[in-house]
């Protein structure tokens, strides 16, 4: 799929979760971004601003600061994308008291973002296997 959002999701991918460029936040996000529904994540249900989203892409980063994402496909409808992907990374710091290990780790899922007229994205919708991520650490022990 070639369409704008679709280019502006693999962007936003890249940019932020990618690279974690968070000064490239507002280039991406409307003023208000709604976690609709992402389970076992910490802002789940919750509507933040630039900074609170900058604030937790460093959170979310900082024991996965390589990480990367595979975008596996992308759907589109008149208001959003849908992407599936797949996620890999190095688990460098401390997570949910789980110490560093230097280890690999892998993680699959799918994310609906939501656009706003002027194509900037205002929220997601996520499921990911989150479980699966803690597994790999608990037998990093």
């Amino acid at each position: 799929m070639d369409t704008a959002r679709a280019n502006m999701v693999r962007a936003f991918i890249r940019d932020i979760w990618d690279e974690g460029r968070a000064e490239l936040v507002p280039d991406y996000l409307a003023p208000a971004y709604r976690i609709a529904h992402d389970p076992g994540d910490p802002w789940d249900g919750t509507v933040l601003d630039h900074p609170g989203f900058q604030d937790r892409l460093q959170q979310s980063r900082a024991p996965f600061p390589d990480q990367r994402f595979e975008i596996l496909s992308l759907f589109e409808n008149d208001s959003s994308v849908a992407v599936t992907w797949f996620w890999r990374a190095t688990h460098l710091g401390a997570i949910a008291g789980f110490p560093a290990t230097g280890r690999p780790v892998t993680m699959s899922g799918a994310t609906v973002y939501f656009f706003d007229e002027a194509d900037r994205l205002t929220g997601h919708w996520q499921v990911a296997d989150r479980l699966g991520v803690f597994r790999q650490l608990q037998s990093e022990r």
